[in-house]
């Protein structure tokens, strides 16, 4: 049975071992400008003190769902979307941080647009150290979202707002598409869905040490369920693309792993330089997570 909705949006923050940055994630949250919402951690088993760190916010908004378990991302957040009393649902991760009018924004445009099943926005990208690096791409309209399915989906998960109901329609995926779960579930709902994105920076994206290791696991995931989608649909052309695609970013993730390369090879995923109110922002969200 699920519950009933009540509020207006459940916020879903899936962690592991998210000691180190889990504190400001959820107090981005808690600081919103809108109010009527409800955030679900879902610990996927932690063995640091996560979830002591969350215990100790005593906030009424908070639901921490913690059995000890290690269940996987994608088991997590089908547990959550079960669990979820809201009407709109946002998802979060927990290392990045959210601007303070992000809920209120997606929300007021959701409401306004109810052929939108999908919404995320802008995302600037910062460093563990503090550092701007700069914007992920961006895309406005379903069309541009959508434009070159080959190549991903730039719709970046944590911005994502929609509707509880289309999340429960489509679900992720069980098995788990390692590391690619959220590409995987807008490649299979994109041609019965409409995706949007707001042209406004509401979401700070932390970019973590550099993992060639995970990244070729997640490449590796996402081709093949790219190449079993188009070839259901008979997109010979977009599986002939997949495969070059992801040739090509493989070879780039190579070299970003080469000693002095991460930072110079940014472009992997950056566009825009961020300007000075954006980055003013960012600071004033990483000092007020070092607050007692």
């Amino acid at each position: 049975m699920m519950p009933e909705q009540a509020i207006s949006i459940t916020v879903l923050l899936p962690v592991r071992n998210g000691a180190k940055t889990i504190v400001s994630a959820v107090r981005s949250i808690l600081d919103q400008t809108f109010d009527d919402f409800e955030l679900v951690v879902l610990d996927d088993g932690s063995t640091d003190n996560t979830v002591t760190l969350i215990q100790g916010l005593k906030d009424s908004r908070v639901r921490l769902i913690s059995d000890g378990r290690q269940l996987g991302l994608a088991e997590r957040l089908n547990q959550g979307l079960d669990l979820a009393r809201g009407r709109y649902l946002a998802r979060m991760d927990a290392d990045d941080l959210s601007f303070p009018e992000r809920l209120r924004r997606q929300f007021e445009f959701l409401e306004q647009h109810g052929d939108i099943d999908l919404l995320g926005c802008r995302v600037a990208i910062f460093r563990n150290d503090g550092s701007i690096v700069g914007f992920h791409p961006f895309r406005q309209t379903h069309e541009a979202i959508c434009a070159r399915p080959w190549r991903g989906f730039p719709l970046p998960h944590p911005t994502w707002m929609g509707r509880v109901a289309w999340f429960r329609k489509h679900r992720y995926r069980i098995p788990e598409v390692r590391r690619a779960e959220d590409q995987e579930l807008l490649l299979r709902s994109c041609t019965e869905s409409r995706f949007a994105c707001l042209d406004e920076t509401l979401l700070a994206y932390r970019q973590g040490h550099y993992s060639v290791r995970s990244t070729l696991v997640a490449r590796r995931a996402l081709l093949q369920v790219q190449l079993q989608t188009f070839a259901k649909r008979q997109q010979w052309t977009n599986a002939l693309l997949a495969a070059v695609s992801s040739g090509v970013k493989i070879a780039v993730d190579v070299l970003a792993a080469l000693p002095g390369m991460d930072r110079g090879l940014a472009f992997r995923r950056v566009e825009d330089p961020v300007p000075p109110n954006v980055v003013a922002k960012i600071e004033a969200l990483l000092a007020n997570a070092s607050r007692p």
